[in-house]
């Protein structure tokens, strides 16, 4: 009987996988992994692993959740060591949950190995911490993805009336409701926001307004997923301590004059 081991690769940037999560990559038989991982973490892999891309695009998913399970156990079963590399965190609206209660249900020894989740990395590359003395003494994680004809579940009085930083996952096609219901609720309509557009890499751009604007700014910008929603006044200062864009820009202009 193999193992599985399911590891977040961290929100983008191959240097932020974790010393133990290159370690399973290294040594993994079959690599199962997502469409948001960074595949240069792929080259780590041995030269004969079995490499299977079952990530989803939305309204499109390359292998469905069951299938994915499914496979972890069959590969395990003879015998590998199998790795399930998942963007993010496994068990931050990963579904590392779901695979893991599957291997246990088959009796497959596994490990979890945690990965820097999107919500804390691309805020911090984006200036934005998400507690701050000053300013926060509490998060939330929420995704603002819903499954088509699905009842709203979130409970968007307690945010907005009980929560300092909202970090919202995979909202930005809802990002006009997202904001409408916070306000509604009573989050005061100048609140600071955010939103953060491939975090972490060399792609990222951050746009920032207020719960009343962001989501024309974000529109009238263009930004897609993947992207991050940071709400809160910690937003402010990005202003101040914002280094990673700012550090692609002068990397693009010293290329440029090289």
């Amino acid at each position: 009987m193999g193992k599985v081991y399911l590891v977040g690769a961290g929100p983008g940037d191959p240097e932020l996988i974790t010393v133990k999560g290159l370690k399973c990559i290294q040594q993994a038989d079959v690599i199962l992994y997502d469409r948001l991982i960074n595949e240069e973490l792929l080259s780590y892999a041995k030269p004969d692993a079995e490499l299977i891309f079952c990530g989803k695009l939305p309204g499109f998913h390359a292998m469905q959740q069951e299938t994915i399970n499914h496979a972890l156990v069959w590969h395990a079963k003879k015998g590998k060591t199998v790795v399930r590399l998942k963007g993010g965190d496994p068990f931050v609206f990963g579904r590392g949950g779901e695979e893991a209660e599957a291997l246990a249900k088959h009796g497959i020894e596994f490990e979890i190995v945690p990965g820097i989740t999107s919500a804390i990395a691309a805020a911090a590359y984006a200036g934005i911490p998400v507690t701050h003395r000053a300013f926060s003494s509490s998060v939330a994680f929420v995704t603002g993805h819903r499954r088509d004809g699905s009842r709203d579940e979130i409970k968007w009085e307690s945010l907005a009336k009980g929560i300092d930083t909202i970090a919202i996952y995979m909202g930005v096609h809802h990002l006009p409701y997202i904001c409408g219901q916070l306000m509604k609720y009573g989050k005061a309509p100048e609140t600071p926001a955010a939103v953060i557009e491939w975090g972490t890499t060399t792609a990222q751009r951050t746009v920032t307004g207020t719960l009343a604007t962001i989501a024309g700014i974000a529109a009238k910008e263009n930004i897609q997923n993947p992207s991050m929603i940071m709400i809160g006044d910690v937003v402010r200062l990005r202003a101040n301590i914002q280094w990673f864009e700012p550090l692609l820009a002068s990397s693009a202009a010293a290329g440029a004059t090289s």
